[in-house]
């Protein structure tokens, strides 16, 4: 494991030897207490692999600017159907900051069910049409393949209330001076603070109350979770440079539900049925096993029990050993 020293044993006596042994355990339990680094969303923390599956980043390379060259950039959305990923409506814009129905950069693909970027899971599909609100800020991205073993968000029926419970999940940067996004998803609890026609205020919560969404978290989904599986709540729209607390500006998912459900019912392929707290299913595709919660940075309780019985065990050799090399002339040094 990075950063475990390597244990250098050569005879001493027993105080000494115990107190090497007490120091070697103590770096091994601390490895295996240390927390996970803390990624974005702004002070969010990092989503394991195969959880929130149905999250997406929407990756445009080769986007044209006023000067004549190209840049990339990137915003989040969330899996409503096979085909079909919910996202802001302003990740499609033309050079003067209209909104259009259309990708502008030479490649637009999502990747879906991936919270580890470097890794194989899930799906990489084009983004083959784009559907415009055309007034909330909320677009549909039609991929040119079905996205099978996921099951999709279900869309919210009621409306949201001020003081209600949300998660986000995104893949934008880690604050406002970043220039690239991290390779794995993130996460962060919210709770709703007002409610307009179209509109909400979220904010955050946990881990931090300066737990908000940075650029490239746009279109990031809002949702609750629940033994039927997540229920997709707001889509992120705007606010004030991250970290900060009080709150980002969401759609609401309920008012433009209808509207979702007319782009996208022609989409016949049947998805997975929900499952606990947006975990993906048993899938052909890949199956991506589950990190138990009891698990502490790659140690499992039985590890983390065996540690301490190996190290009385070994003193109680070490003892014995001391003892005939008493009888004996000569010495050993083992590395």
């Amino acid at each position: 494991m990075r950063g475990l020293a390597r244990l250098v044993y050569a005879p001493q006596p027993l105080k000494t030897m115990m107190r090497t042994l007490a120091g070697a355990a103590a770096v091994i339990m601390g490895l295996a207490g240390a927390p996970s680094p803390a990624y974005g969303i702004a002070n969010g923390e990092a989503v394991p692999d195969g959880r929130y599956p149905f999250a997406v980043k929407i990756s445009t390379i080769g986007i044209p600017t006023a000067d004549g060259g190209k840049r990339d950039s990137s915003c989040t959305g969330g899996l409503v159907s096979p085909h079909w990923v919910i996202t802001a409506a302003h990740c499609f814009h033309d050079l003067d900051g209209n909104r259009v129905s259309h990708t502008v950069a030479e490649q637009t693909f999502a990747t879906v069910g991936r919270a580890d970027l470097t890794g194989k899971d899930g799906f990489i599909a084009d983004v083959a049409q784009v559907v415009q609100h055309g007034e909330a800020d909320v677009a549909l991205i039609r991929l040119d393949k079905a996205i099978t073993g996921i099951s999709p968000l279900t869309l919210a029926g009621r409306k949201p209330v001020e003081g209600q419970k949300v998660r986000l999940v995104g893949y934008g940067l880690t604050s406002p001076g970043s220039t690239q996004t991290p390779d794995r998803l993130r996460t962060g609890r919210f709770e709703v603070t007002s409610v307009d026609d179209t509109e909400m205020g979220v904010s955050g919560v946990a881990p931090r109350a300066t737990t908000s969404p940075c650029e490239r978290d746009s279109g990031g989904p809002y949702f609750t979770e629940g033994s039927g599986g997540a229920v997709l709540i707001g889509v992120v729209s705007r606010g004030p440079e991250c970290p900060h607390s009080g709150p980002d500006i969401a759609t609401r998912v309920d008012a433009v539900a209808p509207w979702v459900r007319s782009v996208i019912k022609d989409d016949v392929v049947a998805a997975a049925p929900p499952s606990k707290a947006g975990r993906a299913p048993s899938s052909p595709v890949r199956a991506t096993p589950q990190t138990p919660t009891s698990a502490v940075a790659g140690f499992s309780p039985v590890v983390l029990v065996t540690i301490p019985a190996l190290a009385v065990g070994f003193v109680v050799f070490l003892i014995a050993s001391r003892r005939r090399n008493r009888r004996s002339r000569g010495s050993h040094r083992r590395r």
